[in-house]
């Protein structure tokens, strides 16, 4: 009796995709098949192929054709063969790329820069693998059957429940797990809110005069006309704001200018949102990280019915775990979850219960307070060599988050980001976060990451970038 499709996949665990066609034969069709999948580089070097009886009974011809035309290919160089080892891609039948044929040697500015301090990521080196890998086993083991299947839009009621624990402790935030939304971080909970034709929230949205340029984006291709909010010392300038109906803030540390909104206008813009029936979109982007004090209290604690209130691991962990969250006011939730809908791509279940379990065990909160004192130092290390070095520029707001923003001289940003190409350092400038709509006066800047580098390279990339702020190393501005 000839061995079914499934029992010989089950027999050799791998499968094997061929198409025999042609003339001379079952023979020739095969050595021809298996002679392109190895020229055209589909079976690499090395590859382990099925025993010849396996192959015989997936394609449906004689053993003998099967087994002869392995011998031909062995025979031809193409194939090896060893007792115990089975039948194999040869190392010397790889393909020739064109690439291999006329190599060309890359420019080393075209590699990209050598120090990367673009604001946005942590020490992609810090993410704690042992403490993850621990509750992600825990997490699996200890899942019910029904995990693996249709799952809740909401998201998995463990990390609702843990989050609902760790915002009230660490962050002041008043909810419950029923008004927990899990998201892939806020870009996705922009995307929830404001998507057209099935709008949570409609326009105009306040946002404030410096913020990402992408989220800008984001809105507008959702239709939403956004108007900006001056920004001064206390923070966005809420009494500015008019017919608005939504308000998107960052009040815990201002991105990217880096400011706290002053408690006064917490309440005022509170008493806004309370007169207005509007709502307060608040963006915690990486409000576990203040450093000269405890860190500011969320927005949302003086009135959760008028507070959208959005964080993510994306500042504490990694972007790479595409895990964040909304915490919504009751009449939200179920619009957010119809935006989301049955079979929204929610973020991993597997990476939601390893997460509850990581703040559960505690190894959440000893992970950020491990990069919580390394980024202080980095900081620190920051300031002391610019006050060495390049003491004509300033260190401007708090002391938090995983970037700072360095004020220049007047006219000096674009020569500054030439400067720090040369040097090799990536470097964002101020001018590329400012709203293109607002009439606050623009100020010179460039905002330094410098939580991104490793901790070997963060020094490195410091002189590098003493080096590019030096007036010397600046190009002379054109007269005229």
């Amino acid at each position: 009796m000839v061995d079914s499709w499934v029992d010989s996949a089950e027999r050799i665990g791998a499968d094997l995709h061929l198409e025999p066609a042609g003339p001379g034969g079952r023979r020739a069709a095969l050595i021809r098949a298996l002679r392109e999948a190895v020229r055209s580089g589909r079976l690499a070097p090395g590859t382990r192929l099925p025993p010849y009886r396996s192959l015989a009974a997936d394609l449906g011809v004689a053993r003998n054709t099967a087994a002869d035309a392995y011998a031909e290919l062995v025979a031809e160089g193409w194939l090896t063969a060893r007792q115990g080892s089975g039948t194999r891609v040869a190392d010397r039948a790889a393909p020739l790329r064109p690439a291999e044929r006329s190599p060309a040697r890359t420019p080393a500015r075209a590699r990209g820069p050598r120090h990367d301090l673009l604001q946005g990521t942590p020490d992609a080196s810090s993410f704690p693998r042992t403490a993850w890998l621990a509750s992600y086993r825990r997490a699996l083991q200890q899942a019910p059957n029904e995990v693996f299947g249709p799952g809740d839009p909401a998201g998995r009621r463990e990390l609702r429940e843990a989050l609902t624990e760790y915002l009230a402790r660490a962050r002041g935030v008043r909810t419950e797990p029923g008004r927990v939304v899990i998201c892939s971080g806020f870009a996705h909970a922009l995307r929830l809110l404001f998507a057209p034709g099935g709008a949570v929230l409609r326009g105009p949205l306040a946002v404030e005069a410096y913020g990402l340029e992408f989220h800008r984006e984001l809105l507008a291709a959702a239709g939403v006309r956004t108007t900006a909010l001056p920004l001064d010392e206390d923070g966005a300038r809420v009494d500015l704001l008019g017919r608005e109906r939504a308000v998107l803030l960052t009040p815990a540390h201002q991105f990217p200018t880096g400011g706290p909104l002053h408690a006064s206008r917490r309440a005022a813009v509170v008493d806004w949102a309370r007169a207005r029936g509007g709502v307060i979109v608040e963006d915690d982007y990486d409000g576990e990280f203040r450093y000269d004090r405890r860190p500011v209290g969320a927005v949302q604690g003086l009135d959760p019915d008028r507070v959208i209130y959005v964080g993510s691991v994306s500042k504490s962990l990694s972007p790479a775990v595409r895990l964040g969250w909304m915490v919504l006011p009751e009449r939200y939730v179920d619009g957010v979850l119809a935006a989301k809908g049955e079979r929204e791509a929610w973020a991993s279940v597997l990476d939601q219960l390893s997460l509850a379990d990581l703040i559960s065990s505690g190894a959440y909160d000893r992970h950020v307070r491990r990069m919580r004192q390394r980024y202080r130092a980095r900081r620190d290390r920051l300031v002391e060599a610019l006050a060495a070095r390049a003491s004509h520029v300033e260190v401007t707001g708090v002391a938090a988050g995983l970037h700072a923003v360095l004020r220049l001289p007047s006219g000096a940003e674009r020569s500054v980001l030439r400067a720090a190409a040369e040097q090799g350092v990536a470097l964002d400038g101020l001018a590329a976060f400012r709203h293109p709509a607002t009439d606050m006066a623009a100020q010179d800047g460039v905002v330094v990451g410098y939580a991104t580098p490793s901790e070997h390279a963060y020094g490195a990339a410091l002189d590098a970038l003493c080096r590019a702020l030096s007036p010397s190393a600046r190009p002379a501005r054109a007269s005229g």
